[in-house]
């Protein structure tokens, strides 16, 4: 036992022996290293600079931007219509499906209603019955007139037949209205469309029974579609319809779709303070569809230069905005003045502390003031294409 004792000793003592080499072959190194001549010492100091990708730096730009109000919401079709049943029965001669396009009053549907079509014919026939007594009465009364006029029939049986004939004339005006309102009743059975649009949306199969006020399609029309928006009060100032709107959907990066402001608002809703803004966007082509999320900017003002970064890139401390600029290959922490964020295009513009062609960082991440940063692969200039392609 006193021997294993005496063999873990030797073995710890030569382990401590080699850390200590090892330490001081470090020490050598890092004293050859700052001794050896400024080589070596540039060397080091590359070796302890941050190396950021290209996509890393960004570029501030100066661009003309129009002062706006933003919006943002869902494009829906201006024009919504649940079609529903306005009589109880069944669903028969189903004609169109999801997706269909249908003209105004194109057959839709029919509901086979219990009676319906047999009351409509019935006040047909009564309404032709009436006629026929009205012709008869109307005949009576002619031939009473002339026996009145040669003195042939008193003045009391004149006025007996005029009464027939004025109560042959009332049968056929109620006839006719009891008729008008089985027709309606009989065409409200005929499921047509409210306007040319687009089915979006069938709710019942046929053979099915409905029920009076049951949804059986969604109609819309999407030529026009319109955003629901809310703005704070203070920028509802100034807003009126027919302003000139530019919209970024999701889906279309490329491209800057236009529209106007149809209408506003008069109050502000008192929890929220805020202005409901409703913008519209044509899509006479179809190209856009219902339910896509938009940012429209509401044309204020005229346009003017303004220095502009990516949103990323702007950092706040104890409430002070900054950003980090690369300056000599070190970072400097610069206090600026942000003005309208854009977040359809993922920038923000800057109206103090920052000129247009500076290299900023727009990577998150600790960055520390006077910090080394070197770019790996690009120049800063280079970088910053990278990142706009």
């Amino acid at each position: 036992m006193t021997r294993n004792r005496d063999t873990r000793r030797v073995m710890k003592n030569t382990k401590m022996l080699h850390r200590g080499a090892a330490v001081a072959a470090l020490a050598l190194t890092l004293t050859v290293a700052a001794c050896g001549g400024g080589g070596n010492a540039e060397m080091v100091e590359r070796d302890l600079a941050v190396a950021l990708d290209p996509a890393d730096i960004a570029t501030a730009r100066v661009e003309d931007v129009a002062a706006a109000v933003t919006v943002t919401g869902t494009l829906n079709p201006y024009r919504i219509v649940e079609v529903r049943a306005q009589v109880p029965g069944v669903l028969m001669d189903l004609r169109v499906d999801r997706g269909d396009a249908v003209s105004q009053g194109q057959v839709m549907a029919r509901i086979e209603a219990e009676g319906i079509r047999g009351q409509a014919a019935g006040a047909q026939a009564a309404v032709a019955s009436a006629q026929a007594g009205l012709a008869l009465a109307r005949r009576q009364l002619e031939s009473a007139g002339k026996l009145h006029a040669a003195g042939a029939m008193s003045d009391i049986e004149y006025e007996q037949v005029r009464t027939q004939y004025e109560a042959a004339e009332a049968q056929l005006a109620a006839a006719r209205a009891q008729a008008a309102g089985a027709t309606e009743n009989a065409q409200r059975a005929t499921i047509q469309a409210p306007f040319t649009g687009e089915v979006s949306a069938r709710s019942v199969n046929e053979g099915e029974a409905v029920n009076v006020g049951q949804t059986l399609f969604t109609v819309v029309d999407a030529r026009t579609l319109e955003l629901a928006g809310q703005v704070p009060v203070n920028r509802a100032v100034g807003l009126r319809p027919g302003m000139d709107v530019e919209f970024t959907i999701d889906g279309f990066p490329d491209r800057v779709f236009h529209g106007t402001v149809a209408r506003i608002e008069p109050t502000a809703d008192s929890s929220t303070r805020q202005v409901g803004v409703y913008v519209r966007l044509p899509n006479g082509d179809r190209s856009l569809v219902g339910g896509l999320f938009a940012t429209g900017r509401i044309i204020t003002g005229s346009t003017s230069e303004t220095v502009v970064i990516p949103s990323g890139a702007l950092r706040t401390e104890a409430g002070q905005p900054y950003v980090w600029v690369v300056r000599d290959g070190r970072a400097v922490r610069q206090v600026v003045t942000p003005g309208m964020r854009d977040d359809a295009r993922g920038v923000v513009q800057i109206t103090e502390g920052l000129e247009g062609g500076e290299q900023i960082i727009a990577a998150p991440g600790e960055v520390t003031e006077g910090m080394q940063v070197r770019v790996e692969g690009a120049t800063a200039p280079a970088a910053e294409e990278a990142r706009n392609d």
